[in-house]
């Protein structure tokens, strides 16, 4: 006989996350109980509870895996050895990627974003940090390079990453698919009107 072995609870953690993610996405958030996910995984509700306080704790763990695979590949593009001005288009390219495949494909999907975003505001407000410290990198690197004008890194950013919204929010990239717009075209187009405003002339 073999000894069992015992999970770590990392390791149950995330069992727990990746079955309610696929019980969200199946089922749909409001219809699916802590006690659905229990039975997927073949052990009781208390269990859940031992890791996770209530549903809505678990959907924003999920909201921080999802955010947290955002962000490495927004850092991969911006460590990489392409101009300042290629690797912010890319990084907003790579966000609306991600957010078009794992996001938005239907509206139970959305349903847990919004649940996200109304729990998770902690989270999320982290999530804008770390994007404008990489938007602020890469922008470091352009003005040192002579690429951009000395502006203010850290404002320019800012004003950088809110000005791309609408091709880095899940929901709004959602409004756009549904009415049918070329998304990839308009952000390369919006990056690149935002770009002359800090390239020397």
């Amino acid at each position: 006989m073999f000894p069992q072995v015992k999970a770590k609870p990392d390791d149950t953690k995330a069992r727990i996350i990746e079955t309610a993610d696929a019980l969200f996405r199946r089922l749909g958030y409001a219809k699916t109980a802590v006690s659905d996910i229990a039975a997927e995984l073949g052990m009781s509700p208390a269990n859940i509870y031992r890791f996770f306080p209530s549903k809505n704790a678990i959907v924003e763990a999920i909201c921080k895996r999802c955010l947290a695979e955002v962000e490495d590949k927004a850092w991969a593009v911006a460590r990489s050895k392409a101009s300042a001005s290629d690797r912010l288009e890319r990084v907003v390219l790579e966000i609306l990627a991600y957010h078009k495949e794992n996001l938005i494909t239907d509206q139970r999907v959305n349903d847990i974003v919004l649940v996200a975003m109304e729990d998770s505001w902690q989270t999320i407000q982290a999530h804008k940090v770390a994007m404008c410290a990489i938007a602020e990198m890469i922008l470091r690197d352009g003005i040192a390079s002579g690429e951009f004008e000395p502006v203010d890194p850290h404002r320019t950013a800012d004003l950088f990453m809110r000005s791309v919204l609408a091709f880095t929010h899940p929901l709004l990239i959602g409004k756009c698919l549904e009415e049918g717009q070329a998304v990839e075209d308009e952000a390369r187009a919006s990056v690149r009107f935002l770009l002359r405003a800090i390239t020397p002339r």
